[in-house]
């Protein structure tokens, strides 16, 4: 039975455990004392076996924030849906907490999360250069990106740039944790990739210079997911 203090934050129905039947799978959680916020700690993922009626709960490691969701289906080819759980973490870093879950035989077991990614994937560093330009070189991919800033604010590049477009000295960025993984079915094949974006700054949190963007598909052989490639995105500006 679920308690009176905790409330239903999104439920689901598909076959997670392999057996042929829809099974029910939901998160729950605890609302704060400040009725005003829609922050939920204690969240849980449970699963309903559509069979035999047993409840399975997993506990999530970070398990508290804002709009936590499911999404169910197939990441690893196996024809079994999976269990996407994402929760926003709220506050000016716009993190997410984003968990994959096999549920086969009616065991948990996770099979990817934006922590391992980061630490795996994320060995990154952005720099300013001469001529309004950023590079950002990850080498956990060996990849690298060159990002063309002249068309920022005139008083935000004179303050990093004098008159030649010469840096005025050593500037440094970086590549923020994941802000959000979704499911992409980029291959048509009716399995899913996951897609986590990372944040790339400038001088502060709010100076976004754009995304990098990783699509992570399943591999069979090593149980993981492996970046299928890597992309360096910008956001658009208006034209006069």
């Amino acid at each position: 039975m679920i308690r009176n203090d905790t409330v239903v934050l999104d439920a689901k129905w598909g076959d997670v455990n392999g057996d042929g039947t829809p099974d029910q799978v939901y998160l729950t959680g605890n609302l704060t004392e400040d009725m005003t916020s829609s922050f939920v700690q204690n969240i849980q993922l449970t699963v309903m076996d559509g069979r035999s009626g047993a409840r399975y709960t997993s506990q999530l490691k970070y398990n508290a924030g804002y709009n936590a969701r499911l999404f169910l289906g197939d990441f690893t080819g196996e024809r079994v849906d999976d269990i996407l759980v994402s929760i926003d973490s709220g506050g000016s870093g716009a993190f997410t907490y984003n968990y994959i879950y096999s549920f086969m035989q009616n065991v948990f077991y996770e099979l990817y999360n934006n922590e391992w990614f980061y630490e795996a994937y994320s060995d990154a560093s952005v720099f300013y250069e001469d001529n309004y330009k950023v590079r950002i070189v990850n080498r956990s991919l060996q990849k690298e990106f060159l990002l063309d800033i002249s068309l920022r604010d005139p008083s935000y590049l004179s303050d990093l740039y004098d008159l030649n477009g010469k840096l005025k000295k050593t500037v440094e960025g970086s590549v923020l944790g994941v802000s959000g993984a979704y499911p992409i079915d980029l291959q048509g094949e009716s399995v899913f990739e996951i897609w986590p974006f990372q944040r790339v700054i400038g001088l502060y949190n709010a100076d976004a210079l754009g995304y990098l963007q990783t699509p992570l598909s399943w591999n069979s052989t090593t149980s993981k997911f492996i970046p299928m490639y890597q992309w360096a995105s910008v956001n658009g500006n208006d034209t006069n």
